[in-house]
């Protein structure tokens, strides 16, 4: 098996034709065709199903692309560090972290890197942990800010803890909640309809889960949004929605209430597969992160609701 082979195979069963195929890679497509042909005979399966105008994946196929997605990232990654050691390059680092992260935490920290390193290059993706969790076990991202716990727990991954932040209910200025000497009973919310983000984001499962404690099945009155519609639908007066108390400043339009105690609170880790080294600029990238949250905690400049778990 060769990595040719497999970026051969990759580019077919991405775009299931041989001559599109031929044409991004920029070979011939009996050499495309070959090639996958020789990979088939290596690995003693067929991959695909060749018919006129029609490629599909056979089951070993498909066994096979996730694999070859993570096989090729990881050379792609080994090939940046060594040319970063040999002074070819700068580097890359590739960051996922959720929305709210993004427009809080993670901003003023890449500001920071994009000062101090301003030679590497920068790749954020923005989605909810498990979808970032993916990300990492298949090479696409070299860090990624998640949230702990989560229900299915990787791992191959490593964590280290770096946050803790408060989850508010939020409503439009125009809807109010009810209050229970200053805050909000999940109880006391069975009439109120849910505003929903889409699955593969952790505010999700926390929300139906706070829900279920307190004896209430969800009701629904949309749902797939990510964090900015989440937050113009219940500007809209939609509905509520759960969310961290840091995506709040600056939206007039939304008022956020504390939950009644215990409360609410979820923990930002900064994750990275186990099995791989990161990269120099990756590790670079992790350190800014770290100081960046330490000297903002010494200073008092995390945002309201949110606190260091750094020593």
């Amino acid at each position: 098996m060769q990595i040719q082979q497999l970026r051969y195979f990759l580019a077919v069963a991405d775009v299931r034709h041989f001559t599109r195929a031929s044409a991004e890679l920029g070979v011939a497509q009996a050499t495309l065709s070959k090639q996958v042909s020789a990979l088939e005979h290596d690995l003693g399966a067929p991959l695909l199903r060749r018919a006129r105008g029609n490629i599909t994946l056979t089951p070993a196929g498909e066994a096979l692309l996730p694999l070859a997605r993570r096989i090729l990232a990881d050379v792609d990654t080994a090939r940046r560090d060594v040319q970063d050691l040999t002074g070819l390059r700068r580097g890359r680092v590739r960051i996922g972290a959720t929305p709210s992260l993004l427009s809080s935490l993670l901003a003023d920290a890449l500001a920071a890197f994009h000062e101090d390193l301003p030679g590497i290059e920068l790749s954020v993706t923005q989605g909810g942990s498990r979808d970032l969790m993916g990300d990492l076990a298949t090479g696409e991202l070299d860090l990624a800010l998640i949230v702990l716990p989560l229900q299915e727990g990787d791992p191959s991954l490593e964590t280290q803890p770096l946050l803790s932040e408060e989850l508010m209910v939020a409503t439009s200025v125009d809807r109010p909640l009810p209050l229970w000497h200053g805050e909000v009973r999940v109880g006391d919310l069975r009439t109120r309809p849910l505003v929903m983000f889409r699955k593969g984001y952790e505010l999700r499962d926390a929300t139906i889960a706070a829900w279920r404690r307190a004896g209430l099945e969800p009701r629904f009155a949309i749902e797939g949004g990510e964090m900015d519609a989440v937050l113009r639908f219940v500007e809209a007066g939609l509905g509520i929605a759960v969310v961290p108390s840091v995506v709040l400043p600056g939206r007039p339009g939304v008022v956020g209430y504390p939950l009644a105690r215990p409360g609410l609170r979820r923990t930002v880790a900064m994750a990275r597969r186990r099995d791989v080294q990161p990269t120099h600029a990756a590790r670079e990238f992790g350190a800014t992160l770290l100081a960046h949250i330490r000297s903002a905690a010494a200073s008092g400049d995390l945002p309201s609701g949110v606190e260091s778990l750094l020593g």
